[in-house]
C-alpha cells in the first residue's frame, strides 16, 4: 500500500554532525548501522518535496520503503521488533531505528490510520511466526526444568504483547497529556510530599517512570537515591530531564522493562503509575508487583491498594446509539456493493467494546460494590483471573442496560493516606469511567435484587476479556456479555487512549 508523506529526520548528535558536513549537497546519504544484518540509508530531501511511503508484503520480512517522485528509493528498512513507533498528533507517526528517528507526516489522518492498521497487522503476523519458531526451543527448555512445566502468565505476557503497548508512552506528546492531567499529577505530588518522612534519606524505585515526574517528586521529598526504570526510547528523554535539572547524582535511569533490568539496591519505597482503564488495562500493574522483589521488609508501595467499583446503570440513549453504529452495514448498494451480510457480525463486535466516557450518577440503579487489590500482598498470578461476585438491591425500577466501572487507588504513608478517585462524582481524569453493555437489557423493579459475576481474564494483548453474567433473582431473567477491554469505544474526547 502507498501513502503520500513528508519526512523529517531526527538523528543522534554524532550522526547530525556528519550530515551537517554535507548540507551543500542536494542528496547527501547518511548510513547508520543498526545491526550486522541491517543498514539504514537516507537521502536528505527538500522539505517541500512530497515522497511516497510504501509498505510491502512478501513471503519474508516486511519492507518500509520511501520513494521520490522518480520512484527512486531514498529510504528503506525491514519492519522488525527493533523498530519503535508511536503516533504524534492527528496525522504524524514517529519511527525510530537505532540512532535515527523519522517523523512521517501523512497527507490526511485517514492515511495515517490505514498505515497504523496495516503496520499493526504486520506486527501481529510477525509475532505469531516468531512465537511458532520459538515454541520448539521453549518446550525443550521447559522439559529440562521439572519445576516449571509451563511458562508463567508473565512470561507469556512479555513475549506476546505488541511492542506498541510500551512504546505508546515513549512519545513526548503522550507524556505531556499525562502530565497535564491535574488530578493525576497533583495527587501523586501531594501523596509523596505529605509523607516526606517515608522518603527522606531513603532509596526509591520508580517503575515505568515515563517522564520521571514521580522520581522528581521523591527527590523533592528528600530521597537520597531514586532508580527510575524507563523503556526505550523514553529513557533518553528521562535522562535529559534528570541532567538538565542537575539531579544525576540522585536519580539513576535504568533503561529497559522492569522485568529485564537489575536494580543495584534494595529500596524503601516503590512508586509507579500503573493504572489503565478499569484499573488493570495495559497490565502494567503486574510489572509494579514484580518490582516488589527489590522492596525492603516493611517498605512502602505508592499506590498501596486499589478498589474496582461496579454498579448497574440504565441508559436507553446509549444502548440504542451503540446499536445504531452497526446500521452502516445495512447498506445494500454501497458503491454498488451489498454490505448487509456483515450487519450482524458488526453489531456483535460493537457490543463487545467497552465504552469509555463519563455520565451522570443518576443513571446508576444501585450502590456500587467493590473489589479490593492490596498491592503489598497481591501476586502477579492474582491478577490473571479475577472473579467479582455481586448482589445489587435496586434503588429504582427500569431497564438495566449494563454495568459501569471505575476505580480508586490509595497511597498509604506513615503520615497520611491520599486517595485518587475516578468515580463519576469526582473531577474527571484521563481514565474517565468505563461502561459495559449487556447483550439484552434486563427489566427489574425497585427493591428487587440483581446478582451475578464479573470475570476479568487476562489475555496476551496487554489487557483483559470481561465476562459478565447477571440475573434478576425474582423473575429469573438473565443476560450477559463478553467484552474486549483492549478494543474500547471512546465515546467522549479523551486526554489519552490506552493501547
Amino acid at each position: 500500500m502507498a501513502f503520500p508523506v513528508r519526512i523529517f529526520t531526527l538523528q543522534e548528535e554524532m550522526i547530525a554532525e556528519e550530515a551537517h558536513m554535507d548540507t551543500q549537497k542536494e542528496e547527501a546519504q547518511v548510513h547508520v548501522e543498526v545491526s550486522r544484518e541491517q543498514q539504514i540509508s537516507v537521502c536528505r530531501q527538500r522539505e517541500e518535496q512530497e515522497l511516497i511511503l510504501l509498505l510491502t508484503t512478501g513471503l519474508e520480512a516486511q519492507q518500509l520503503i520511501v520513494q521520490d517522485g522518480n520512484r527512486a528509493s531514498v529510504f528503506q528498512f525491514t519492519v522488525s521488533k527493533e523498530m519503535d513507533c508511536c503516533q504524534v498528533g492527528a496525522q504524524s507517526f514517529l519511527v525510530t531505528i537505532g540512532q535515527m528517528s523519522l517523523l512521517l507526516q501523512f497527507k490526511t489522518p485517514a492515511d495515517m490510520k490505514n498505515f497504523q492498521q496495516l503496520l499493526k497487522r504486520v506486527d501481529c503476523e510477525t509475532q505469531r511466526c516468531t512465537d511458532e519458531d520459538e515454541s520448539v526451543s521453549k518446550d525443550a527448555e521447559r522439559s529440562q526444568t521439572p519445576s516449571r512445566s509451563h511458562p508463567s502468565m508473565l512470561e507469556t505476557r512479555i513475549k506476546n504483547a505488541p511492542t506498541q503497548c510500551y512504546q505508546f508512552h515513549s512519545c513526548l506528546s503522550q507524556q505531556q497529556s499525562l502530565l497535564q492531567d491535574y488530578q493525576r499529577t497533583a495527587t501523586y505530588q501531594r501523596a509523596i510530599l505529605v509523607n516526606e518522612t517515608d522518603f527522606r534519606n531513603k532509596v526509591v524505585l520508580d517503575v515505568c517512570c515515563g517522564s520521571g515526574i514521580l522520581s522528581f517528586f521523591a527527590v523533592q521529598a528528600g530521597a537520597t537515591r531514586v532508580y527510575a526504570v524507563a523503556s526505550s526510547p523514553m529513557a533518553k528523554y528521562t535522562q535529559i530531564l534528570v541532567q538538565s535539572n542537575h539531579l544525576s547524582e540522585r536519580i539513576c535511569v535504568l533503561e529497559g522493562e522492569v522485568e529485564d533490568v537489575s536494580c543495584p539496591d534494595m529500596v524503601d519505597v516503590i512508586v509507579s503509575e500503573p493504572m489503565g482503564y478499569m484499573l488493570l488495562n495495559e497490565r502494567l500493574m503486574e510489572s509494579f508487583l514484580y518490582a516488589r522483589k527489590w522492596l525492603k521488609p516493611n517498605g512502602l508501595m505508592f499506590p498501596s491498594y486499589g478498589d474496582i467499583h461496579l454498579a448497574p446503570f440504565s441508559d436507553e440513549e446509549l444502548y440504542f446509539e451503540h446499536h445504531a453504529r452497526a446500521s452502516f452495514w445495512q447498506q445494500r448498494s454501497f458503491y454498488g456493493v451489498n454490505l448487509s451480510a456483515l450487519h450482524s457480525p458488526a453489531g456483535d463486535e460493537f457490543f463487545r467494546q467497552p465504552i469509555v466516557d463519563t455520565f451522570d450518577v443518576h443513571i446508576l440503579m444501585a450502590r456500587s460494590v467493590k473489589h479490593c487489590i492490596n498491592f503489598m500482598e497481591a501476586t502477579q498470578e492474582d491478577l490473571h483471573r479475577m472473579e467479582i461476585p455481586f448482589v445489587f438491591t435496586l434503588l429504582q425500577s427500569g431497564l438495566v442496560h449494563g454495568f459501569a466501572f471505575w476505580f480508586d487507588v490509595a497511597y498509604m504513608g506513615s503520615q497520611s493516606t491520599v486517595w485518587l478517585s475516578t468515580a463519576p462524582t469526582e473531577p474527571l481524569t484521563r481514565w474517565y469511567q468505563v461502561r459495559c453493555l449487556l447483550q439484552t437489557p434486563l427489566f427489574a423493579k425497585l427493591g428487587q435484587t440483581l446478582s451475578g459475576t464479573v470475570l476479568l481474564a487476562a489475555n496476551n494483548r496487554h489487557s483483559y476479556d470481561i465476562h459478565i453474567t447477571a440475573t434478576v433473582d425474582q423473575s429469573g431473567f438473565r443476560s450477559g456479555n463478553i467484552l474486549d477491554l483492549k478494543n474500547p469505544f471512546f465515546r467522549s474526547p479523551v486526554f489519552l487512549c490506552d493501547t
